[in-house]
């Protein structure tokens, strides 16, 4: 059956290896809308190839420049829309069956639930959706009957060590019926796992962003590096798979070659292994329940490195401990962490703060609205924008701090 897709993010890393999958199976997968926040020139190719009906560029200017390119190329058959509402627009859109919800942050989260609630296969790259909303979220898919499928690698392995009655109805499964005893989320620990700790304040954003396995965009590599990104992972397995925290275990894999395992009550430990490549759960997703290729290499067992295991050191990743207390405490607690992260990775990014700040930023961000009640969508974008002002005040004061010195 021929798939119709909507790519969120169709420039970002994963839309790329998407796109790069559907280029290997023409007769499977049929492109008819694309999304991007503002890569004019990377989106105007992916418009000559894969001839979606519609394209939304957040930016009304970049939506301009992109719409006078392709009728300079003499394309004149793509509608160009702008703005939060068309993201909306084109993921609830019955041109579509299936979206790929790969925007990066908070930002992915409208257009996404808008795609579940329509009833569709969703197949979920935005962690944030899920860490900012969890029971609205699912309560949403399980509403509509929408087909969540994971793409995050370590996901997406978890998914597939699972029994098929368990990954039938993904967010409200039921683990210990299954004999499911534990999830092993595995991690690299980045590329600062074995700098010394006093040195971790001194490192760069293109440090930082060099991933010794993957090839991520830049605000997920720091992510990576502060183990952030584990901690948003984390918060996610619980809702995709109704787990508590106390369900999950961290597991430091530098290899990157387990992308993570299932514990079963009667000992058996079943894991998904492979090379780091994202096209491999984004093939997995897309043809779900089948098997296609999807361009990556089978793992050489004799040529793989020596698998390595430990235990996560929490003084050297705060931010881990962070998401995992915050997991514990409740929505509010999580929509802030998500936010204020999010604030404080760009200032990181931007050279305003240091490293170690990004943490000292989230933790005061989180104690001040860990308490705070979610209900609704609209309760997650206040606290989601107030997490956001607070942090960009705590950024200005770590920049005047260190202009003063």
């Amino acid at each position: 059956m021929m798939r119709n897709i909507c790519i969120l993010g169709s420039t970002g890393s994963i839309g790329i290896s998407t796109l790069d999958v559907i280029r290997q199976h023409p007769s499977l997968f049929n492109v008819v809308s694309l999304s991007a926040k503002a890569s004019v020139d990377t989106m105007f190719e992916q418009c000559l190839e894969f001839k979606p009906q519609n394209v939304v560029m957040v930016s009304k200017v970049h939506a301009t420049a992109l719409k006078q390119k392709l009728l300079d190329n003499g394309v004149n058959n793509v509608v160009i829309s702008s703005g939060e509402q068309a993201l909306v627009d084109i993921a609830e859109s019955d041109s579509n069956d299936t979206v790929m919800a790969a925007i990066v942050g908070a930002s992915g989260l409208l257009p996404t639930l808008a795609a579940v609630k329509k009833g569709k296969r969703v197949l979920l790259a935005n962690k944030e959706a899920l860490v900012t909303s969890g029971a609205i979220f699912i309560e949403a898919v399980k509403r509509s009957g929408a087909e969540l499928l994971p793409i995050d690698s370590e996901h997406n392995a978890i998914f597939q060590c699972l029994p098929v009655k368990a990954q039938s109805n993904t967010g409200y499964c039921n683990l210990a019926e299954q004999g499911v005893s534990k999830i092993l989320l595995t991690g690299s620990g980045g590329p600062f796992r074995t700098l010394p700790i006093e040195q971790l304040e001194f490192v760069t954003p293109d440090q930082a962003c060099a991933h010794p396995n993957w090839e991520m965009g830049r605000k997920i590599s720091v992510d990576s590096a502060t183990m952030m990104n584990k901690g948003l992972e984390l918060i996610e397995a619980k809702w995709l798979f109704n787990v508590e925290v106390e369900d999950i275990k961290v597991v430091l894999h530098p290899q990157s070659t387990i992308h993570s395992m299932v514990q079963y009550k009667d000992g058996s430990v079943i894991a998904q292994m492979g090379n780091p490549d994202m096209r491999t759960p984004i093939a997995h997703a897309l043809a779900y329940p089948d098997r296609i290729t999807a361009g990556v290499e089978p793992l050489d067992f004799f040529t793989t490195p020596s698998f390595e295991f430990s235990d996560v050191d929490f003084d050297r990743y705060p931010n881990l401990k962070l998401a995992i207390e915050a997991c514990k405490s409740g929505q509010g607690a999580c929509t802030a962490l998500n936010a204020a992260n999010e604030v404080a990775v760009d200032a990181f990014l931007s050279k305003q703060i240091k490293f170690t700040e990004i943490a000292k930023i989230n933790e005061t961000s989180v104690n001040k609205f860990v308490s705070e009640e979610v209900i609704t969508i609209d309760d997650v974008i206040r606290i989601d924008n107030l997490a956001r002002a607070l942090a960009r005040a705590l950024v200005e004061k770590c920049a005047s701090v260190a202009e003063g010195n």
